[in-house]
């Protein structure tokens, strides 16, 4: 009897699967220069390079995600200073004790229809036995700044 190789991940987009796909490895690889340059600063000039970084990363950005990029970078700045921007995959992201608590992933990152903000399980945002971890980003408004505020504040305190 010869066994059979499952088909049903890859039946419905009829193609076959072959690990991670492209955008995966690019990301990966990006971690990969993450660490290797964050291993060669010193904190100082870690938390440094990591804004530059940053704000590099979302200067790549084509809009309307570099313009929320930009937001997001001076919101979660303004509402929890105490986190670092540092990159992680590829990402804007922003750490506390050097973990990641939050990551924006812009729509073009992985070819999506929205950005997202997502929050690591560092984050503080337990609520009971379920809550969200991440967030579509199709435009932010005043409300949507507030609320993003407020979810980093909760998240780092």
């Amino acid at each position: 009897m010869s066994a059979k190789k499952s088909t049903k991940s890859t039946a419905a987009t009829g193609k076959n699967s072959r690990g991670f796909t492209d955008d995966e490895r690019a990301a990966m690889k990006e971690r990969a220069q993450e660490l290797e340059a964050q291993a060669r600063r010193t904190p100082r000039a870690d938390k440094a390079g990591g804004e530059s970084d940053v704000l590099a990363k979302i200067a790549e950005m084509s809009e309307p995600d570099r313009t929320m990029g930009e937001r997001l970078h001076a919101i979660i700045k303004a509402s929890a200073p105490a986190l670092s921007p540092k990159t992680w995959y590829g990402m804007p992201a922003y750490a506390k004790d050097g973990k990641v608590v939050c990551f924006f992933q812009s729509a073009q990152k992985f070819d999506s229809r929205y950005a997202t903000l997502g929050f690591s399980d560092k984050a503080n945002l337990d609520e009971g036995a379920m809550w969200p971890t991440s967030f579509a980003l199709k435009e932010l408004t005043g409300a949507e700044e507030a609320r993003i505020g407020a979810l980093v504040k909760k998240a780092v305190s």
